[in-house]
């Protein structure tokens, strides 16, 4: 008899509707065919022992289980329920007049309990968009997939209480979440406060900047000067996320399987903060069996590089394509993902290896030329792909020991969002852009438009500095989101003049 059940496989972000097909002749031994890994393969000793501990036999005869489409690649222990209840089913001990309906993934465990599986509201968003009515998969993951409109969710502790459902002797409560009582109940829950530190107050205002017009900054201080406390607190001010993202957010995690057991949706900015000793491909993402890499797990929040020149080199290299494109794409032979990759990068380091170089107070032991070894761990095209470089000078006693109360988070906020509201209305008619930071050469030249000063102020910067073409289009980009931060409609030549100031590493102070 032959039986099929719908399941789903997890490419990129997407997920594509996988079928089952399970047909039992007389004869000996099981095949599982369908270009299936050996986690797949593997699967037959798993479902054996379920089915016999959920009080059914696993039949005696030539078994094929055929995963549909066979020219694509079937990942992962996720079929170990599709393919027991396709078993149940072609052997006649469970009726399959309702297996039509339902996509069914899960892991069984040899005691038939079922284990949680990767990508749950990708493949939740796929059995909706082929029109199933519902879904069957793990307890631990049926809030992830309820957030899902107009499709049944049903998550299941074990295979016995699946085959009850099929067989009518189990009657589960559906799995219902209301996404935006979830999404505002969760939103902005943040343990940390810009109020927390105390002065630094002209870094505060480079990250106010950064954050209104979605720019990437680079921190340059001395240990201990609070640039990773100043960094952490980024995501406070940013604006909160609205639905579309979190749910773009939380699909990302769920085919990484991060999603937290207690929360449906991710609500607050990702903030990501890898060591320096990640490789690449942990980076961006790939591998044999591609993931998404740390920039996709930060797509709409932060990406926090703590002390970029130990990074090595290869791996801040290939981020480079992806900060300009805000995606980044794993070509295979026989296939290709996209994941996206649109965040804020924020990096710290030291000015020297001893950490101490335009220290105010301390000695710097670094001999000559190890300064301008050490920056030149960090290659030029990627300095300017980094719009503001804040020197980060050390707080002093008087600032430390101070009671008074210091900005909230909040009240940046506000600014930031009423600066963001701003570009809004710019770029409405352009699905693409949302924020300064994302606009191309030829953006820029029709919106950052300055008159005759700012024009002689910005031709003394490049040839002072030696700018290149793209630092030129990023003081722009700065020079327009502190514009808009002052609810000014042009840009004037004191917003320039700061805009021109963030750009520190280009100096010949540094490294010289």
């Amino acid at each position: 008899m032959l039986v099929k059940t719908f399941g789903s496989a997890v490419y990129g972000v997407n997920a594509l509707t996988i079928t089952i097909e399970v047909s039992i002749t007389a004869g000996t031994k099981y095949f599982v065919v369908g270009l299936p890994d050996n986690a797949v393969k593997e699967s037959m000793f798993r479902v054996e022992s379920a089915i016999k501990m959920a009080g059914y036999h696993m039949p005696r005869q030539r078994i094929v289980i055929n995963l549909a489409p066979a020219d694509i690649r079937k990942e992962g222990s996720a079929y170990d329920l599709p393919i027991a209840i396709g078993i149940l089913a072609a052997s006649g001990q469970i009726d399959s007049d309702l297996l039509a309906q339902y996509f069914i993934m899960g892991e069984l465990s040899l005691d038939g309990g079922l284990q949680a599986i990767k990508g749950a509201l990708p493949i939740a968003i796929q059995a909706r968009n082929d029109g199933f009515k519902g879904f069957i998969l793990p307890l631990e993951n049926a809030k992830e997939a309820g957030i899902v409109n107009d499709l049944v969710v049903y998550g299941m502790q074990n295979l016995a209480e699946v085959i009850g459902f099929f067989k009518g002797t189990e009657k589960p409560t559906p799995t219902v979440v209301n996404t935006r009582e979830e999404f505002m109940r969760q939103i902005n829950n943040y343990e940390q406060d810009f109020s927390d530190v105390k002065g630094q107050e002209n870094i505060k205002r480079a990250l106010e900047i950064a954050a209104a017009g979605g720019h990437n900054v680079i921190l340059i201080g001395p240990p201990g000067a609070g640039k990773t406390m100043l960094a952490k607190r980024l995501p406070t001010i940013l604006p909160p996320l609205n639905l579309h993202e979190a749910l773009e957010s939380t699909k990302i995690y769920s085919v990484v399987g991060k999603i937290p057991s207690a929360s449906a949706l991710l609500t607050e900015r990702p903030f990501r903060s890898p060591h320096h000793t990640i490789s690449d491909v942990a980076l961006v993402g790939g591998g044999m069996n591609p993931q998404p890499g740390e920039i996709s797990l930060a797509h709409n929040g932060v990406l926090f590089l703590d002390e970029l020149p130990e990074f090595k080199r290869t791996v801040l290299e290939v981020m480079r394509q992806p900060l300009e494109d805000r995606k980044v794409s794993i070509s295979r032979a026989r296939f290709s993902v996209e994941y996206p990759s649109s965040f804020m990068l924020i990096a710290s380091m030291n000015p020297c290896p001893c950490g101490f170089f335009n220290h105010p107070e301390k000695e710097c032991l670094c001999g000559p030329g190890v300064v301008q070894k050490y920056l030149s761990k960090i290659s030029g095209p990627l300095l300017d792909r980094i719009d503001l470089h804040v020197e980060v000078t050390p707080v002093n006693f008087s600032e430390l020991s101070s009671s008074r109360e210091a900005e909230k988070s909040s009240v940046i906020r506000t600014r930031v969002m009423k600066a963001r509201a701003v570009q809004d209305i710019r770029f409405a008619n352009n699905d693409s852009l949302h924020f300064n930071a994302q606009m191309s050469s030829n953006m820029v030249r029709q919106v950052c438009k300055i008159d005759e000063v700012g024009q002689s102020l910005i031709k003394k910067a490049m040839e002072k500095l030696g700018l290149s073409a793209r630092a030129y289009d990023r003081i722009l980009k700065v020079a327009r989101t502190i514009a808009d931060l002052a609810d000014s409609e042009n840009i004037e030549a004191e917003h320039l003049a700061e805009a021109i100031h963030y750009r520190s590493l280009d100096r010949d102070s540094w490294g010289g």
